[in-house]
């Protein structure tokens, strides 16, 4: 027998956040509301508007980061209570931030030797980042003309019109005219021949983009430092180039790596990237690096020590937090320089003929031969329901490929690279191959396995 009895005068309570007065009201928009509430009807409610938010994930309007890999969530959120500026409390903090400015600057091919220190800094974003390049061609610019006893009061910028809108900020902020290049049809990037004819003596630096927001376009950088060059040396004058490489900084050293737009270029004294772009980081870092200390003024540079020691900060804030800068370092190490090298588009098209699929894989004709490819037609017969299966077969054998072990560095292994002095076992002297040598030797390897394997007419 079972005996129950109701409890009149409990203490216990039941509490509904959707039940309570607090969401009977509209939310505050003006002022700060008289009364405090619950944290957690505090919490429902914002996350409730919250949900009209658009989801990020289906944001494909912009370049910024919405994902990364739980462990780097882990890290943001163990550092988010640190505020960055604080370099004497969290040394290994900034310790990470002048790695990441290294690792890009030899990224950038900056003039620096293997253990010297690189000179940047980190931002909250390349618009940060290019007004302190810029301030940096400006007061560059007016000490020249001081020296040179001439007017120095009415500096001015070259750019295409195609740029972000942080350089008219830039140019309004800072009281520094802005020249256009205007765009025509057919070439929506700026045309380093009209860019250099704008150029004068009142001319701070020429800005070019690689990745322009609104086609992801490069400009010819090394076409325009070529033409400035020739300008500079008729004309007497040193106008320098910034790279605004907020959108493709992260992506053409990997992809085009010969392709000369960075410190290779002798104008070309300071950079712009974007860490919460393609650097794979949440949004809330760019970063800024310099040629050589002397194309950053120290009169620019603040030395405070009321924080614990001497140090020195250029920034247009003061502080902020270090979530970003961590996760750039995460990013970085946990990536590497490899670009998806394990495997080749060889053993794609060899895997997928097991499912009946013939899809060739070959390399470019020469002085492209190190790039191989995959080529799928699509004719009329070629329909949805199969266009589905050779997707789902793809996606299979990419699952199987890249949990075995990499067939590029079994066969890498085989290529001697010892130095072009060092005698081998037999006596003879031998050439030191480089890593794209060794890769072109591997891609043939595979074309040779491929064309005995796959024949048939194209």
């Amino acid at each position: 027998m079972v005996i129950s009895t109701a409890a009149t005068d409990s203490d216990e309570s039941f509490y509904s956040t959707f039940a309570s007065r607090y969401v009977r009201t509209a939310l505050p928009r003006f002022k700060m509301p008289e009364n405090s509430m619950p944290k957690d009807a505090a919490y429902q409610v914002i996350n409730d508007e919250l949900m009209l938010d658009g989801n990020p994930r289906l944001n494909l309007a912009s370049f910024v980061t919405t994902w990364m890999e739980p462990e780097c969530n882990d890290l943001i959120m163990a550092s988010i209570n640190k505020n960055y500026v604080d370099m004497d409390e969290y040394p290994v903090t900034t310790e990470l931030q002048n790695r990441c400015v290294n690792m890009i600057a030899h990224l950038f091919n900056a003039p620096v030797g293997e253990k010297e220190t690189a000179v940047g800094v980190g931002t909250v974003g390349s618009s940060e980042a290019i007004m302190l390049a810029g301030l940096a061609f400006k007061r560059n610019w007016q000490n020249r003309r001081k020296a040179e006893g001439k007017p120095y009061d009415k500096p001015n910028i070259v750019t295409g019109a195609n740029v972000q809108v942080c350089w008219e900020k830039f140019a309004r902020y800072f009281e520094v005219e802005l020249k256009e290049v205007k765009l025509t049809e057919g070439y929506y990037v700026m045309d380093p021949v009209k860019a250099v004819e704008m150029v004068d003596e009142n001319t701070i630096c020429v800005a070019a983009i690689l990745g322009s927001t609104l086609t992801g376009e490069f400009e010819d950088v090394k076409l325009l430092n070529d033409l400035l060059s020739k300008k500079n040396k008729k004309t007497g004058w040193d106008t320098p180039i910034h790279v605004d490489a907020a959108s493709g900084g992260f992506v053409a050293p990997f992809i085009w790596p010969d392709l000369e737009w960075d410190f290779r270029l002798p104008l070309v004294k300071s950079i712009n990237v974007s860490g919460h772009k393609y650097g794979l980081v949440y949004a809330g870092v760019g970063w800024v690096v310099w040629r050589t200390k002397e194309d950053l003024p120290d009169e620019l540079i603040f030395h405070i020590n009321y924080l614990g020691s001497d140090q020195p900060t250029f920034t247009l804030n003061f502080s902020k937090g270090s979530s970003q800068i961590i996760a750039q370092y995460y990013q970085f190490i946990r990536l590497g320089f490899e670009d998806s090298s394990k495997h080749t588009v060889f053993e794609i098209a060899e895997s997928l003929r097991r499912f009946g699929w013939i899809i060739p894989a070959y390399t470019m004709p020469a002085n492209a031969q190190h790039i191989a490819v995959l080529r799928v037609v699509v004719r009329e017969d070629f329909n949805r329901s199969l266009a589905e299966r050779l997707v789902s077969h793809i996606e299979q054998v990419l699952k199987e490929t890249d949990s075995l072990p990499s067939r590029v560095a079994v066969q890498a292994s085989h290529i001697v690279t010892v130095d072009e002095t060092q005698d081998n076992m037999d006596g003879k002297k031998t050439v030191k191959k480089s890593s794209r040598e060794i890769q072109e030797e591997v891609t043939l390897y595979w074309r040779r396995l491929a064309s005995e394997k796959i024949t048939g007419a194209c």
